[in-house]
């Protein structure tokens, strides 16, 4: 592992607490049952300085399908009374899962005054369309891992924008996801800042109700980057690997926009009210394009008060070789802008490329949680055959 110097101190850290204390929340985007049976995830809290963990419906499928975690609860829910009920089954574990990891991280909810130690569960994915049923999937996903520092995770689509507003007034933490454009991130702002208005009137504590806005960065640049290739010309070349970043930038600056001391009366109010500021969450900081350096999306988007949420190959690489000499981010927009007008120059939209990765976001999810309904119907059939032949 590579150590940075404390400046402070001049003691050795690893980089992964150099990340913290520059003010950068790491949580890990995966979750398990065997991670938290094994004490995998109470490890990476202690030695990698998690503070959080994101799931998708992605990564429980790929949970379910391996090992034997789950098969003694796939027995349970084999038999009476749900008897094989799939969709009940997945809910089950899912919120099993997210229930215990909320236990593992309620010190660290308690000791950042409900700020870190969250947990995000997604609402079903095939939703993302549907507002009223959004709206009360999230009640019920809220009321059965009946934890403080849960986060219900809704898809920043047009029809989930509604339906943050709603689950943040009615008290309930939110993880707004898949926010690919700038346009659409000021609009989740808004939704928040409504919600919080709402939640604010009918008396509810504001000072425990969090918020994260998910922006998205490795696949705007693989999308960004292909079209540059089929541009091929070497000033588009040239521009492989920087939209992302320059995107994500855009994003914390539109963030201070709203957020940021001197900002809008109207956050201000809140504030005064003891709310928490939506923080950005950059998501999907793994690279796509093995050429790349595997922690670009964690050394070059370094700024107090935001989130990055890893999966573990990058961030035991970040532990390894990340290095954190100084903000990357603050007043960085105008080159930003830069680099977006650059792409745009060559005949590449980023409105739509946005659009586009926006909708395969939604049905990649939704292949995902296809996926982790087949593995449960399979898991469940197999503890149903066994406990039958066991009579």
């Amino acid at each position: 592992m590579t150590d940075s110097t404390n400046v402070s101190t001049g003691e050795n850290v690893s980089p992964t607490q150099r990340l913290s204390e520059a003010g950068v929340a790491i949580w890990l985007d995966d979750l398990s049952r065997e991670r938290l049976r094994t004490g995998n995830l109470a490890e990476l809290i202690s030695t990698r300085n998690v503070v959080g963990v994101t799931t998708n419906p992605t990564i429980f499928a790929a949970a379910l399908a391996q090992g034997d975690a789950y098969d003694g609860t796939l027995a349970e829910l084999a038999g009476p009374p749900n008897r094989g009920d799939v969709e009940a089954a997945v809910e089950r574990i899912t919120t099993d899962d997210v229930r215990d990891a909320a236990d593992l991280l309620r010190p660290v909810y308690d000791s950042t005054a409900a700020v870190d130690g969250r947990v995000s569960i997604e609402v079903d994915p095939r939703l993302a369309r549907d507002t009223a049923a959004t709206k009360a999937t999230t009640v019920r996903l809220w009321e059965t891992v009946d934890r403080p520092n849960v986060m219900i995770k809704i898809p920043a689509t047009v029809e989930g924008l509604p339906a943050i507003t709603s689950t943040l007034a009615k008290g309930i933490s939110v993880n707004v996801t898949l926010i690919f454009s700038l346009s659409r991130y000021r609009e989740v702002m808004d939704a928040f800042l409504t919600g919080l208005e709402q939640a604010k009137e009918v008396g509810h504590d504001l000072s425990v109700i969090g918020s994260v806005a998910s922006f998205f960065v490795s696949r705007v640049d693989a999308e960004v980057d292909k079209r540059l290739k089929a541009v091929g010309t070497d000033e588009a070349l040239a521009l492989r690997g920087q939209a992302a970043i320059a995107n994500a930038r855009l994003a914390y600056a539109a963030y201070e926009d709203v957020f940021s001391a001197d900002s809008t009366e109207r956050w201000a109010a809140l504030q005064a009210a003891g709310a928490q500021p939506q923080r950005p969450l950059w998501a999907s900081t793994g690279v796509k394009d093995p050429s790349y350096r595997d922690t670009m999306y964690v050394d070059e988007l370094v700024v107090a008060g935001v989130v990055n949420t890893m999966p573990e190959k990058t961030l035991e690489a970040f532990a390894d070789h990340g290095i954190v000499l100084a903000d990357t981010v603050t007043g960085s927009g105008e080159q930003a802008a830069a680099v977006i007008a650059a792409v745009e120059a060559q005949g590449i939209s980023m409105d739509e490329v946005t659009a586009q990765l926006e909708d395969e976001g939604v049905t990649k999810f939704e292949v995902s949680w296809d996926e982790l309904l087949t593995t449960t119907k399979t898991g469940l059939d197999g503890a149903g055959a066994a406990g039958a032949g066991a009579r």
